[in-house]
């Protein structure tokens, strides 16, 4: 019969959640690890990737208290964010009902799970006493000054009535509701991220426990460029358009000049002109293309002349100026000069409106007229003073010139924008910010946070946010004059409420200040953080933003918040994602309802090296089943010989209870390493598995009972506690069918014998010309000559190389001969 998983797990969850054995204990004695896992947005389901990802979690907090460390591994729910408000909208319940509803189901599912989190620490983002530390927070950015608000065109959803990030719009629709997305000018708060562009950038070389590919992409993200502003004067005016250029030995070359169509002169230049209504047309078609489209490589580079001119600083002529879609505000000044002979872009815009192309940097490989633009190093022309020396050596000189002359200056660039975290939203923290006719802009003062969302406002999915129309909100008083004053109606994105969390855990239930700064210091770095590679960028970008200015103002007590990152792969079933749309989602429960909670663990960390995409397999699973029926089965039928002894006659061992000390000790030495060096969980089941079979036959050998029994105890001992983080409840109940009174999972985790490792004898092969002849047992550490020696003598070697003439003999010890012939 198989094993009752039902039975034992809901057993087992009962008597873990009644004596509440996940409570973190704050024991300063032990050694710290802090484990956690990306938490949740609250859908109300958990599917197979949070399986995965709280799964590999579990292994490593279970497996550090098993080796005497004190483990922090919380959980909580990042529960801000617009499909509350949809459903809100859609079933006429309050996003607060909604969400709280959806956490309650998912923590009955996290915890069917059996996943070892310490609930007490629970930090949920929309809970008030976790958002009013949000909201003091943005309160301290705003009185270091890197909070702010600015008028600026934004990417907008007309459907969800609400700004997009860049990153939420997919081919030019909204990612939730597939509405085309439109731009649209708003005030906006932003977050002054790009005054620590270089210290993060810089502090990327700290992270030694992060992957590779994650650092490569925050550089990429941050992108810092070397460089100098210049200013082109335009014609007729007294203004002048700033420009960032890498490659100021090319300003010689530049024909014409290229404006974002948001630009902010772009409209009075064509105020009144023949070309306004051209112009204001081009715009508003720009309002409809993301920008992903707009610069992509394959999107045709179009645009607009405006019909005004600017002054090349450096040749004094004019040149036209244009809007094209190519150009993007929000990098660099939004204008730049157009060097057609030297970048792809400007080339292919330049041969469609057929603009002047000026060479002005030349090599050995570029012959006649360009076809194609050169952005290889060469020599100047057609650069006045600069002609014939190296383009390289220009550009310094260049940079000298144009600062001495008052027209420019070297500059660094950063792709990285500033952030902005405006939402028109009711579902996310308020911002604690008040709007007063006499004085102005003013904070919340922090005695008077929380600012709460209003108990009753309706929701009709038009005109923006319900707290625009919310009179009970919005209406207020000015904290300095005491007149009437109207409160900010915009929300805060939710990847604000995701940044701190991890330093909240260290002391969740403080109501007093944000938390203690001795347990922080305690628990503080995160030791192993684990979630999806998709939050690569953005999260954990802002995470390190955030604990940087907190370190700055001495609230944290580290400035990078995570010592090691893992970044688990997808699941996958036929080769792609689960998802609804391509109907090839598989459910936790009916997984956990049909093979039990161990069997979806053992599966999710079996199938696949952490890091890697997992594909679904239905055998996969039925595999993982089988084998725990196979640990029941084999300790259910050794009950009655279990002899829990450790003083083990070395001198009664024979070759087969020696085997099974090697078997044993070698097990316990790979899954260590396996879970401790590589998080390599796949080959550390595989470990456990095969000691699993070598215990199956060594429980049938007839022997010297007594050793065989202390024997085979020791293999189950090894058996339940290396599989005890990997499948918890089959291992509780196995250990307590056992009459061990302690829980197995507070067992200290085993040592291993290296001298049992070491074999008295191997099994070595012996080739003919490569192929096997004959297998050997000899004595372990045999010199090359006397490995030798045992094969040339072998009978059945004798039979292959009779009357042949020996070539030459490779022999590596503890491992093969191989004897070459002709």
């Amino acid at each position: 019969m198989p094993y009752n998983f039902g039975k034992i797990e809901k057993k087992w969850n009962k008597a873990w959640d009644e004596k509440n054995v996940f409570k973190t204990k704050e024991d300063k004695s032990k050694e710290k690890f802090y484990q956690l896992e990306m938490f949740p947005y609250p859908s109300g389901k958990i599917h197979m990737g949070h399986v995965r990802n709280y799964s590999i979690g579990d292994v490593v907090a279970r497996f550090k208290n098993m080796k005497g460390y004190n483990v922090l591994h919380p959980m909580g729910f990042d529960a801000f964010g617009l499909p509350a408000e949809n459903a809100a909208i859609k079933h006429g319940v309050h996003p607060d009902k909604w969400t709280n509803e959806n956490i309650k189901e998912m923590e009955v599912q996290l915890k069917e799970l059996g996943l070892a989190y310490d609930w007490e620490r629970e930090a949920v983002t929309c809970d008030q006493d976790y958002y009013k530390w949000t909201q003091w927070l943005f309160l301290q950015f705003y009185n270091k000054g890197l909070a702010y608000k600015k008028n600026y065109a934004v990417n907008w959803c007309p459907s969800c009535k609400t700004v997009l990030a860049n990153e939420q719009v997919v081919n030019g629709l909204c990612e939730r509701c597939d509405t085309a997305v439109t731009k649209k000018e708003l005030d906006q708060w932003y977050f002054k991220i790009t005054d620590y562009a270089q210290k993060l950038l810089d502090d990327i070389e700290k992270l030694e426990g992060w992957p590779e590919k994650v650092k490569i992409m925050q550089k990429n993200w941050i992108g810092r460029s070397e460089g100098a502003e210049v200013d082109f004067k335009i014609a007729d005016s007294d203004k002048a358009l700033k420009v960032f250029t890498t490659r100021p030995d090319t300003i010689y070359g530049a024909t014409y000049m290229v404006l974002a169509p948001e630009h902010p002169y772009v409209k009075e230049l064509v105020s009144g002109s023949e070309y306004e209504e051209t112009v204001n047309t081009f715009i508003e078609k720009m309002h409809h293309l993301s920008e992903i489209e707009r610069t992509s490589t394959d999107t045709e580079k179009e645009g607009v002349f405006i019909g005004r001119y600017a002054i090349n600083p450096l040749t004094e002529k004019q040149i036209p100026i244009y809007i094209a879609n190519y150009v993007l505000i929000d990098y660099g000044t939004g204008a730049i000069m157009a060097v057609p002979a030297h970048d792809q872009r400007d080339f292919d815009f330049a041969k469609k409106y057929d603009i002047e192309i000026k060479q002005v940097i030349t090599s050995d490989e570029v012959k006649g007229e360009l076809n194609e633009p050169y952005t290889g190093d060469g020599v100047m022309i057609n650069s006045g003073k600069y002609d014939g020396i190296k383009a390289s050596v220009a550009i310094k000189e260049i940079i000298d010139y144009i600062e001495s002359a008052g027209i420019g200056k070297k500059t660094i660039n950063f792709r990285l924008r500033d952030w902005l975290i405006s939402r028109q939203r009711f579902w996310g923290t308020p911002i604690p910010m008040i709007y007063c006719e006499d004085c102005g802009v003013v904070p919340v003062p922090e005695d008077q946070l929380p600012v709460l969302h209003p108990k009753t406002v309706e929701f009709k999915g038009t005109k923006g946010s319900p707290l625009e129309g919310c009179e009970e909100f919005i209406n207020t008083t000015c904290p300095k004059c005491g007149k009437p004053a109207r409160r900010e109606s915009d929300t805060m994105d939710t990847f604000v409420d995701s940044s701190w969390y991890f330093l909240r855990y260290t002391d969740a239930n403080n109501n007093e200040k944000i938390f203690d700064e001795e347990k922080a210091n305690y628990w503080m770095k995160v030791d192993q953080y684990i979630g999806g590679v998709e939050h690569a960028i953005l999260h954990l970008l802002y995470a390190r933003f955030f604990t940087k200015f907190m370190y700055d103002i001495g609230v944290s007590p580290v400035d990078e918040p995570f010592e090691n990152l893992l970044t688990q792969g997808m699941v996958l079933k036929d080769g792609a994602k689960m998802s609804k749309s391509k109907g090839n989602v598989v459910s936790p429960k009916e997984i956990i309802d049909n093979y039990g909670a161990d069997t979806a663990r053992l599966f999710v960390l079996f199938a696949a090296p952490p890091e890697r995409d997992l594909e679904w397999s239905d055998q996969g699973v039925e595999g993982c089943y089988r084998f725990l029926n196979r640990v029941y089965r084999l300790v259910e039928e050794s009950v009655d010989r279990y002899n829990k002894q450790d003083d083990l006659d070395m001198t009664k061992l024979d070759n087969t209870d020696k085997e099974m000390r090697y078997s044993i000790n070698n097990a316990i030495k790979k899954v260590t390493i396996d879970i401790e060096k590589r998080f390599n969980f796949n080959t550390a089941i595989s470990s456990i598995m095969t000691l699993v079979n070598e215990t199956y036959k060594y429980k049938e050998v007839e022997g010297n009972e007594e050793v065989r029994n202390i024997l085979l105890s020791k293999a189950i001992d090894t058996i339940l506690i290396t599989l005890a983080p990997f499948a918890p409840f089959i291992t509780e109940e196995l250990w307590n069918m056992l009459g061990n009174k302690e829980s197995i999972h507070d067992q200290k985790w085993l040592e291993y014998d290296e001298k049992a490792i070491v074999k008295d004898t191997v099994n070595i092969v012996v080739q003919v010309n490569g192929k096997v002849r004959v297998k050997l047992d000899v004595a372990s550490g045999i010199d090359k000559a006397a490995l030798e020696k045992i094969a040339l003598e072998n009978d059945k070697i004798q039979k292959f190389i009779q009357g042949k003439q020996i070539v030459k003999v490779i022999a590596i010890p503890n491992k093969l001969v191989n004897i070459v012939i002709k």
